[in-house]
């Protein structure tokens, strides 16, 4: 199989799913940024002022990065499990599988989509927050590195949800159950030096804790995990949920009867 041919079927895909999400941003982007903005508007600038100061920032500028973040994850993840899971009921995604693409192409296609979608709300989201906070970029590289990963390893997520998906609920168990819990305790709003000891320990179970705190890094130079082992969690996942996936589309998981 050529290069060129595996160009035009990763082209195809990836502009099928930016177009998805692009052609309803009135679904896909505007309700996330609505939806921070009041974070920033209740947790920064009413409840804010009467926390004081976090790990010697204002409680505004050190909540910022979290929720920058977490509409990343949030949206990574919602556009991959939907737009899969929607190619699945439909049986378009028959179409894929029955041509010679192979399924490294096809996860990565997805996976380019759902990271697009979480960069561009992600983008917007940090627009907004310039209103509210006035953010410096500590380290350019660690920021963009780290968004990049995370938003890479929810879309990866959200494929594995796509696929053992077997009804539209499905598809919102998963986020309302365990994604969202996840990230409110991930370090959000709070430092975890803050928690007891046994509450810090159990916290570090959390991989959204390593992604939060690398990103706030990246804006302020501060962070309760190492920074090294924060990108070893992050490309561990990213390895182990890329290796599923792959193997549940070479066994045509929830797609083959």
């Amino acid at each position: 199989m050529n290069a060129r041919y595996l160009y035009i079927a990763f082209q195809t895909i990836v502009i099928k799913e930016v177009t998805r999400f692009a052609r309803i941003w009135q679904q896909t982007v505007l309700p996330p940024v609505i939806t921070t903005s009041l974070y920033f508007v209740i947790f920064g600038n009413l409840i804010g002022p009467r926390i004081g100061e976090m790990q010697g920032f204002n409680y505004m500028d050190f909540i910022v990065p979290g929720l920058i973040l977490m509409a990343v994850i949030t949206n990574s993840y919602a556009n991959v499990a939907s737009s899969f899971y929607s190619a699945k009921f439909q049986r378009s995604i028959e179409e894929i599988l029955v041509s010679p693409t192979p399924s490294w192409l096809i996860l990565a296609g997805y996976i380019s989509g759902g990271v697009a979608r979480g960069i561009c709300v992600g983008f917007v989201v940090s627009l907004v927050s310039l209103f509210f906070s006035e953010l410096e970029v500590h380290n350019f590289v660690v920021l963009i590195s780290v968004v990049i990963l995370t938003s890479i390893l929810f879309s990866l997520a959200g494929f594995t949800n796509g696929m053992l998906a077997r009804s539209f609920d499905d598809v919102s168990i998963i986020p309302t159950f365990v994604l969202t819990p996840l990230t409110y305790l991930g370090g959000i709003f709070y430092s975890v030096k803050l928690l007891p000891e046994f509450w810090q320990n159990v916290s570090l179970g959390n991989p959204i804790l390593y992604m939060i705190n690398a990103f706030r890094y990246g804006f302020l130079g501060i962070t309760d995990i190492n920074l090294a082992w924060s990108y070893f969690i992050i490309v561990m996942f990213i390895v182990v949920l890329f290796s599923i996936n792959l193997i549940l589309l070479a066994r045509g998981h929830g797609i083959r009867t």
